[in-house]
């Protein structure tokens, strides 16, 4: 876990897409209304303390970083990313605020360690835009997309951990069914899984295309129609496999709400219904009373510690969508903590 604030920026393809400054390739999802949720927060801090700390968990090409810190001159911001090319790409579009911002390289269930590492003893705002990024989609040789060839790697962090090629080329059949079935919602997991199998015994699959044409052996045509592409949930799974998305997900959720200072907020941005419910499920439980049913009285450790800011989710509008179409399918949720930390 290391702190940076600059990184030199370096052409990562031959398409001249990495060389671009990281304001012309990303369009932050929800940012105004994202900035709106967290500034009582913000605000509230620098009314307590005369500064404010905020997290963005998920710094990505720091698009929701940078406007934050152009508003609240008194804001100190923390920004996460296992992605490195991501901190390459942030470093170099926030270096300007180098005295406000403390860039580190870390999985966002980390947020206890690195803000306590850092000095802080709590925060008061944490910011998730979750799933996969602008940045790792556009780079061919992630891995990531479907739409091109390219190495099965899908690693957030490209410097450790399984490839997406380690998984379907040394998964049982039985366990490539459960995470297609489960972390892609995919009704064709059977099928995929099988033609996987038989596809790896003839030689090992280390490219996209050659996972796409197994997949798309298999899938109906009219389930493609209706559905999207066909390897669409299989490659959502497979990333949330070698990721462990969910599981980091499921420990950083209560970990930040955990940091906030009085009056602190999390707000998560989630894509998809799985990170939705793990977020949906802890701030739930944050938000009601922990009272055993027919306690008489409620007490002072019972009363919740935290009230949700928005009802159900909020989804963008047409507008934004039209503007950055990867923000449809975006669902945002947000808590305000109201009892002070025990």
């Amino acid at each position: 876990m290391t702190s940076v604030n600059t990184y030199e920026r370096d052409p990562v393809n031959t398409d001249g897409a990495a060389e671009r400054p990281a304001s012309e390739r990303h369009v932050p999802v929800l940012l105004e209304r994202c900035i709106g949720l967290l500034t009582p927060g913000i605000e509230a801090g620098i009314a307590a303390r005369g500064r404010a700390v905020v997290v963005d968990c998920t710094l990505g090409m720091g698009g929701h970083s940078e406007a934050m810190l152009e508003r609240f001159p008194e804001l100190h911001l923390i920004g996460l990313d296992r992605d490195e090319q991501a901190h390459k790409l942030a470093g170099a579009r926030l270096e300007r605020f180098a005295a406000r911002t403390d860039l580190v390289h870390a999985v966002y269930d980390e947020i206890a360690d690195v803000v306590a590492d850092l000095g802080f003893d709590g925060v008061d705002g944490v910011l998730f835009d979750l799933g996969v990024s602008s940045l790792q989609l556009d780079e061919r040789e992630r891995g990531f997309a479907y739409s091109y060839d390219a190495p099965l790697d899908m690693r957030m962090d490209t410097s450790t951990g399984p490839t997406a090629a380690d998984v379907v080329n040394n998964y049982s059949e039985a366990e490539l069914v459960r995470i297609i079935r489960t972390w892609g919602e995919e009704k064709f997991a059977g099928r995929i899984a099988s033609a996987i199998v038989a596809a790896r015994d003839a030689a090992p699959l280390s490219t996209t295309g050659e996972l796409v044409a197994a997949i798309r052996s298999v899938v109906p045509a009219a389930a493609a129609r209706t559905g999207g592409h066909p390897a669409k949930r299989t490659f959502q799974a497979l990333r949330i496999e070698v990721n462990e998305e969910l599981d980091v997900l499921d420990r950083a959720i209560p970990a930040a709400m955990g940091a906030l200072n009085l009056g602190g907020r999390v707000v998560v941005m989630s894509y998809h219904s799985l990170e939705d419910k793990v977020t949906k499920r802890h701030f739930a439980a944050g938000s009601r009373s922990s009272a055993p049913v027919g306690f008489p009285v409620e007490l002072e450790e019972h009363k919740a510690q935290f009230k949700t800011l928005t009802r159900g989710t909020e989804k963008p509008t047409d507008r934004e969508i039209a503007e950055n179409p990867r923000a449809a399918s975006a669902k945002l949720r947000a808590v305000e903590r109201i009892l002070k930390r025990s």
